[in-house]
């Protein structure tokens, strides 16, 4: 064994009196391991340059090469500046002094009349003393247990995407009275009076052809996303279930043509909106539901 792997061999306990030092004095997120590596490698670093000629015990020589390096180690996991972490230190200790002779907490103008500096610059000295060493290890579990996604993921973006098209072929598709209900009360925002006044009609006119708008509007996208949740007509062959099963292929129609025409375009839109398409058919409940997605989309 060379002289300097038996000094490193012999002086090896250093390195662990030294990580435990220092250990007492940061955050219990620091890790060991890292620091023992630098540590250990200040030590051997100490061995190869150690010069006996000197005089100087070579404990004493190899303790402040790993002080050193263990200071290095936590300077290069801190994110802030030397010079920030100064700053921040300075204005504890004013702020201390003040508490005590003022008697209670310092305001921000008295702290940097005290210090000579602008009140600006205490409170960025007050932001750099909140910051917090932070490491993924100091946690009992993953950091990616603790942060949740509240955004929607591939899939949903696609499903998102998808309903808004049919959303947005079904109001289209619309007979044209009704059509000009839903666009004025949900893209427009006007008032049911006002509307009813346009048209000749009664509020509750209004109010029946929204509920008929939206009711035909939630079949039309579930013929074609959900075709389970469209109800049976109490008539299949009658005129009035010709008609819905025609509005049904148009909505169809229209959102494959949009499909391949405004892909990017759809997609955009959806990531800022998700429709919420009904699921039952239980009357004004689902109508609000669909009248929601109805004025996003506008």
């Amino acid at each position: 064994m060379s002289d300097t792997d038996a000094l490193v061999v012999e002086h090896l306990p250093l390195v662990g009196y030294h990580v435990n030092a220092m250990l007492g004095r940061v955050p219990a997120s620091v890790s060991r391991a890292e620091l023992a590596s630098a540590g250990a490698l200040a030590l051997v670093q100490a061995a190869r340059a150690y010069d006996p000629s000197t005089g100087v015990p070579f404990e004493r020589y190899a303790s402040l090469r790993i002080r050193g390096a263990l200071v290095d180690e936590l300077r290069g996991m801190d994110w802030l500046s030397r010079g920030a972490r100064r700053r921040a230190r300075q204005l504890a200790e004013m702020s201390d002094q003040l508490t005590s002779s003022l008697g209670r907490t310092p305001t921000r103008a008295e702290l940097a009349t005290a210090l000579g500096v602008g009140e600006d610059e205490v409170e960025a000295a007050r932001g750099d003393a909140e910051v917090k060493l932070l490491s993924i290890d100091g946690f009992d579990t993953t950091v990616t247990d603790l942060v949740v996604d509240s955004g929607p993921g591939p899939e949903q973006s696609v499903l998102a995407a998808e309903r808004l098209r049919y959303l947005q072929a079904g109001v289209e598709s619309l007979p044209e009275r009704l059509r000009y209900v839903v666009e004025q009360l949900f893209f427009h925002d006007r008032p049911v009076h006002e509307l009813a006044d346009e048209l000749g009609v009664t509020q509750s006119r209004i109010s029946q052809l929204r509920t008929e708008a939206l009711a035909l509007l939630r079949d039309g996208m579930n013929a074609s996303l959900d075709p389970e949740l469209v109800p049976r007509a109490a008539r299949p062959d009658g005129v009035a279930e010709r008609r819905r099963r025609a509005y049904f292929a148009a909505v169809a129609a229209k959102a494959a043509q949009s499909s391949g025409a405004g892909t990017a375009g759809v997609a955009a839109a959806a990531s800022a909106f998700v429709p919420q398409v009904p699921h039952q058919r239980t009357g004004e409940h689902d109508g609000a539901q669909v009248a929601s997605g109805v004025r996003a989309a506008g």
